[in-house]
């Protein structure tokens, strides 16, 4: 093989012993490869990394090359040139007998209880009822579906109250109606098309807040106080929207609409257009500071409500069957229990996983054309030797070392596919893919967790496993930052390969988005001065909660950024990549691999004879540089193919 700007290049294989045996890592062709960022999405190559194609790996060799901030995509191993490329990536790991589950992530694990159990309604996420666009133009025709309330029959939400129809789906219901007035008020785009209104979102109101809010109102008016159940605030958000669509510079037309334009008259008008167009039975809107609120009203004026349904001239019989029947239809016959199935596979090419893999590339990365072959390099490859596993040998987990994908099956249906690798300190994350008809499963932060519940499970037989690798942490790119919400997390100095934890890294990388981690002193001042003054409230709010990002948008430990082809890699030219030699030192014994023979650097031109002084001077370059970026402890006991 031929390395990217040099006449020879090596393939290196691991000889010497090790925790995860299974023989030799044969096989990289180290090189400097340049290519198009999949985060900044830039225009020019800007993502630079080390790059290394193996043809088989050992699977303590792979842990090592971990520590080292190197990642694979199927056989190709790459690690990112942290102090000149874009988006400098940083591998993050948490040990997961330490891991805390946040409150996001303790609903999503109730959630799919909840969908086991039968009580959670699949329509609920269906691509058909989920609100596609985020964003709403004002100049939106007045003749769209969405220009006119439908009126509200008196039973439809009737089961507001009911257990039987579950708050996520009335949340829905609610946004959905408070759209549908936004669009009422603002039909005709009379502020122009340059007005993008958001989506409205109903809260619930916790009970603390809850009660201060009823306090008060019964003080103020000396009325019974109604129940606050929901609330919304998506009068100040159309304000931010229209203020930011006007010019700078105001002309008088345009400085009398923001007169007209504040919360309180935004959310009055949506209360009156609501109440107009149909009120919703069990609840009554009111405008109270701008927000749009959400009560429940008394008994007596739900059952007058639901009586205006019934007859006047009805006998007692007739209206009692009635209302018999209306119970009926709210009541949601007990659902059968459904079965999830987790099972741990080793890699090979199964066409079911890759047909779910196409429906996944295709709905939520809206790829057009998804390639078998492409598939196949990125996902099924692998260059990590299987290690099996040994009656009474407590440092090889059940399932052995080696590549995984590990399927998450519902009533037999595959909805996930886990790409890991076992090796043997952690679990290391590669990739997910699921089927997009159960997004509303929140999968991708799902099987995270059942991840770092299997590390925990599998250290119980094989204590040296204990840690979840989640890939590359980019604090650059906020899809990326949801990885460090998996608390409490580590990542990896690029200059000394330290583990430093996140509270301290996220400072340092607040600063400069490349920072040499381990350089903590300078910060422990301040570190021990927020101790004293009390909780860094700035960090417990960001980091202990994913990034605000879109359900589609969940990418579960994805290193589709470099996914990578022959194709899309691309070299730095010979004088990009000159460097000064390193001492000869440093790879005299480096093993290579010459057509089967192994033979060390430093014995090299003993065995094949005097090579010119300028193919040396080449050689020796790139030799440096691989031992520079792996390691001289892997050089060493690596072989490099020529």
């Amino acid at each position: 093989m031929m390395a990217d700007g040099a006449s020879s290049s090596g393939a290196a294989s691991a000889a010497g012993p090790g925790g995860g045996g299974g023989g030799e890592s044969v096989g990289i062709d180290y090189g400097r490869r340049r290519t198009t960022c999949g985060y900044c999405r830039s225009t020019g190559h800007t993502s630079i990394s080390h790059g290394l194609w193996a043809n088989s790996l050992k699977a303590d060799d792979y842990q090592a090359l971990l520590d080292r901030g190197w990642r694979r995509s199927g056989c190709f191993l790459y690690k990112p040139e942290m102090e000149r490329t874009c988006c400098p990536q940083y591998t993050i790991r948490l040990k997961a007998s330490d891991f805390i589950c946040s409150k996001e992530q303790g609903r999503v694990i109730k959630k799919m209880q909840r969908f086991l159990d039968g009580e959670l309604d699949p329509q609920i996420g269906s691509p058909e009822n989920k609100i596609s666009p985020t964003k709403r133009s004002l100049a939106e025709p007045i003749n769209s579906p969405t220009s006119k309330i439908s009126k509200t029959s008196t039973n439809e939400f009737q089961v507001a109250k009911c257990p039987s129809l579950f708050e996520d789906e009335f949340i829905c219901c609610l946004s959905g109606k408070i759209n549908e007035a936004v669009d009422v008020c603002f039909q005709g785009g009379t502020l122009g098309s340059d007005v993008q209104l958001p989506k409205a979102v109903v809260k619930t109101v916790r009970p603390q807040i809850k009660k201060n809010i009823g306090v008060s109102q019964e003080k103020e008016v000396g009325e019974p106080v109604q129940d606050l159940l929901y609330t919304c605030n998506i009068s100040f958000q159309i304000v931010a929207a229209i203020r930011r669509a006007l010019p700078k510079e105001k002309d008088t037309y345009h400085s009398e609409v923001l007169a007209d334009m504040s919360p309180n008259s935004i959310a009055e008008k949506l209360a009156m257009t609501m109440e107009q167009h149909g009120s919703i039975a069990g609840l009554s809107v009111k405008a109270c500071n701008g927000h749009l609120n959400f009560y429940s009203v008394t008994n007596q004026t739900v059952q007058n409500k639901t009586n205006t349904v019934v007859s006047a001239h009805a006998t007692d019989m007739s209206s009692s069957s009635k209302e018999s029947s209306v119970n009926k239809k709210n009541v949601r016959l007990p659902q059968k229990r459904r079965k999830l199935e987790i099972k741990m596979r080793r890699s090979h090419f199964d066409p079911e996983e890759f047909a779910l893999y196409q429906r996944y590339q295709t709905k939520v990365h809206n790829e057009k054309t998804v390639l078998e072959s492409s598939y196949k390099r990125f996902l099924v490859d692998t260059p990590i030797v299987f290690v099996p596993p040994r009656s009474s040998d407590n440092s090889v987990p059940p399932c052995g070392f080696g590549s995984f994908h590990q399927q998450y099956r519902i009533d037999g249906k595959l909805v996930a596919v886990g790409v890991v690798d076992i090796l043997p300190k952690c679990l290391s994350s590669k990739y997910l893919f699921w089927d997009p008809d159960f997004a509303f499963l929140s999968l991708g932060k799902y099987t995270a967790l059942k991840e770092i519940d299997w590390v925990k499970t599998t250290q119980e037989c094989c204590p040296n496993l204990q840690y979840y690798y989640l890939g590359y942490y980019i604090h650059s790119c906020n899809k990326m930052r949801y990885k460090a919400a998996y608390r409490p997390s580590e990542l990896l100095c690029p200059v000394r390969y330290k583990w430093v934890c996140y509270d301290i890294a996220k400072r340092l990388l607040d600063r400069s988005l490349y920072s040499s981690l381990s350089d903590f002193a300078q910060i422990q001042d301040e570190m021990l001065q927020s101790q004293i003054s009390g909780p860094d409230n700035e960090l417990s709010k960001n980091d202990h909660c994913e990034s605000p990002i879109n359900e589609d948008d969940d990418l579960s430990y994805d290193d589709s950024g470099m996914m990578v082809d022959e194709e899309m890699v691309q070299s730095e030219s010979n004088t990009d990549i000159m460097e000064d030699c390193s001492s000869t030192s440093e790879i005299e014994n480096i093993m290579l691999d010459l057509n089967g023979s192994r033979v060390k650097y430093k014995d090299l031109q003993g065995v094949i004879g005097q090579i010119e002084r300028k193919h040396l001077d080449q050689l020796e370059r790139q030799l440096s540089r691989y031992a520079k970026v792996v390691g001289k402890e892997l050089s060493d006991r690596m072989v490099y193919s020529l």
